[in-house]
């Protein structure tokens, strides 16, 4: 285990409340509705641009490339205005902390680049992260395993010769598995998400990131 790289919502932060809120408010003022189970069931994993695409299909309402950024554009300053109150997962920050003192750690996130900034400095976190790659930096979101391949190229500046078998990944959602595993890399799912039995693709399930230590994640993964 030569490098960390976390998913961000769902793993490290409990923010997927206040993107439903802000996805259904914006999405409203287009005349479309949806639900909690409807966005859990449909959109969580995807980022905003592909959750919008997706839900406007859905709900069979004409749309171009412009509609679609118009859209997230509200939804981003929707996001915004709801950033303090973004909590961090129990054992989130001592479990980076006690990693990023051994291997450099990173995040790969459908998020945008800036909320994941906003949130790790309100949550005195953002030192710990060498690099952060948000669905603006990739041109392929989640199950496509740009985004934790790239993370790991921006990472290997600080740790050359690292290879994907090197890498372990911190995962809450089936495509995010996907992800993982299709870059080559060793993948842990918590289950804040989804139920265990959804996850079965990673290499390990845990209920929570309590608990874990650099240690016991290289003699249970590596």
């Amino acid at each position: 285990m030569r490098a960390v790289l976390f998913d961000f919502d769902g793993v490290l932060v409990n923010s997927e409340p206040l993107h439903f809120g802000s996805l259904r408010d914006a999405l409203a003022r287009e005349g479309i509705a949806i639900d909690e189970q409807e966005y859990l069931s449909t959109y969580l994993a995807y980022d905003d641009r592909g959750a919008i695409r997706i839900a406007l299909e859905r709900h069979e309402v004409p749309f171009d490339r412009e509609r679609i950024e118009a859209i997230a554009r509200q939804k981003a300053r929707d996001f915004e205005q709801l950033l303090p109150r973004v909590p961090f997962f129990p054992g989130a920050k001592e479990l980076v902390r006690s990693l990023a003192a051994e291997v450099p750690v990173a995040i790969a996130s459908g998020a945008l680049h800036g909320e994941i900034e906003s949130i790790l400095k309100a949550g005195g976190l953002i030192d710990a992260f060498t690099a952060i790659v948000g669905a603006d930096d990739v041109s392929r979101g989640k199950p496509h395993p740009e985004p934790y391949l790239t993370a790991m190229a921006r990472v290997n500046g600080h740790e050359p010769g690292l290879r994907p078998e090197d890498c372990l990944v911190f995962e809450d959602s089936m495509p995010g598995i996907a992800s993982g595993r299709a870059a080559g890399m060793k993948v842990v799912a918590v289950t804040n998400s989804y139920p265990a039995e959804r996850l079965g693709l990673a290499h390990k399930i845990v209920a929570s990131l309590e608990g874990l230590t650099p240690a016991g994640l290289r003699r249970d993964l590596f």
